[in-house]
């Protein structure tokens, strides 16, 4: 097995945020299983927000644009908040992913693989929207487990057998896309 580069993204800004406990979790399986992951936390990088403008001249946009460029894959974790995923997950995207005046979007062709924490279990279909922005926009592999944990579901700080069960099936399948996906001979660019 060849390691792959697959960095975490921890996309919370709450200190207590049970999503980044999520991408510490995911980001030591990947180092189990043998690949190179780091957590990027949002809330230590402080990525301004997506104003199409100053955003761009940010040394956190520079780190962020080149760690997910030079990734095989990228799992996003973030709180779902609304019946959706945070606003920083989004302003992420929109930074990264902008093009224009010699940009180039870093999210092409990614495996990406979306780890979310929610109070309840009921907003689970909340990824939806992001996951299909993903794909059309940037023609990204997005891994089709999604790790959803409520508050329900933790026993402490340890998630309970299913959900820790769920999270490992999920970022084998996110390892195992990239490693697949690592050889492929197309690359994408803005295109319907």
């Amino acid at each position: 097995m060849v390691p792959l580069n697959l960095p975490v993204i921890s996309c919370s800004l709450d200190p207590t945020s049970a999503s980044r406990r999520l991408a510490e979790q995911t980001a030591q399986l990947l180092t189990d299983g043998g690949h190179a992951s780091t957590v990027i936390d949002l809330a230590r990088v402080a990525l301004p927000p997506f104003d199409n403008d100053q955003v761009f001249s940010s040394g956190a946009f520079e780190v962020l644009h080149r760690e997910i460029q030079e990734s095989d894959g990228v799992v996003l974790a973030f709180p779902v908040y609304n019946w959706a995923p945070s606003s920083a997950v989004k302003s992420l995207i929109e930074a990264t992913g902008a093009t224009g005046e010699g940009r180039r979007a870093a999210w092409f062709d990614k495996v990406v693989t979306l780890v979310c924490a929610a109070g309840l279990p009921h907003s689970y279909m909340a990824t939806g929207a992001l996951a299909q922005s993903l794909m059309l926009d940037f023609k990204c592999v997005v891994n089709p487990y999604t790790a959803y944990v409520s508050e329900r579901d933790w026993e402490g700080t340890a998630l309970n057998a299913d959900r820790a069960a769920r999270l490992g099936k999920t970022i084998d399948v996110h390892a195992e896309l990239a490693g697949l996906l690592r050889g492929r001979t197309f690359t994408s660019d803005w295109e319907v």
